[in-house]
């Protein structure tokens, strides 16, 4: 018998979180619902959650901390941001600190399901690339270990944040290959909406400064003018 995938809902609004959990639940999920961010944070922290949706203004401990605290923890849960909060700042703000989507209220609550269960598809192929995945991949100085999510350039072992090491470890599998911000938005974060392309900027500036040795002349994680960005061949990052 399957277990159910466990997801925890944090919203204080009564009337919403009782229609998500009826749909969630109506799809298979079990779904544990908390009115306030200290509560939810809590149930966070005992583990154990395939997907967290999160509202940011809450009682107790807000959205954005409960973010923060979740992408400092070892498991990686998918986090969908749900929120009032619908100005495009709010939004990338969202995107940067963690959350793997953000949808403004009001919301279509089938699309909503729809993306938990996207997320959660995305998670499964990653552990499963992973898993096909039998030793580390080693590219111009960069070892990544897929299964261990650990990264050493040069031997020195990097600290990436998650979705850091997934745009890298992408990037490196397919050098000389060039992706546009919309491939990137939809092979890493899993999703194509229009807006979100400048939180692939960010991640990429900070993973320069993370893997080159001098980011303002990158010599590894290279712009296409007008078309993207690519992973440099190994020659040329020797």
């Amino acid at each position: 018998m399957t277990t159910a995938r466990r997801v925890l809902l944090v919203e204080d609004d009564a009337h919403i979180a009782d229609l998500l959990s009826l749909h969630l639940r109506d799809e298979g999920l079990e779904v544990v619902h908390c009115a306030r961010g200290d509560e939810g944070l809590l149930q966070l922290e005992r583990g154990g959650w395939d997907a967290l949706v999160l509202d940011l203004m809450l009682p107790g401990v807000d959205g954005l901390e409960i973010c923060r605290r979740a992408r400092a923890m070892a498991r990686y849960t998918p986090i969908i941001i749900i929120s009032a909060r619908a100005s495009e700042v709010h939004r990338i703000l969202g995107l940067e600190i963690g959350a793997d989507d953000y949808l403004a209220k009001p919301f279509s609550v089938l699309e909503l399901v729809a993306r938990v269960k996207a997320l959660l598809r995305r998670v499964d192929a990653l552990a499963q690339n992973a898993r096909l995945d039998t030793g580390s991949l080693s590219i111009g100085g960069l070892t990544i270990d897929p299964v261990a999510r650990d990264t050493r350039l040069d031997g020195t072992r990097l600290d990436l944040t998650p979705r850091e090491f997934d745009l890298l470890y992408f990037f490196a599998r397919q050098p000389g290959k060039v992706f546009s911000r919309m491939d990137l938005l939809n092979a890493v974060w899993g999703y194509q909406h229009e807006g979100y392309e400048h939180t692939v900027n960010t991640h990429i500036n900070r993973l320069r400064a993370k893997v080159e040795v001098d980011p303002a002349q990158p010599a590894r994680i290279l712009t296409v003018w007008g078309r993207g960005y690519k992973f440099a061949e190994p020659e040329a990052t020797a």
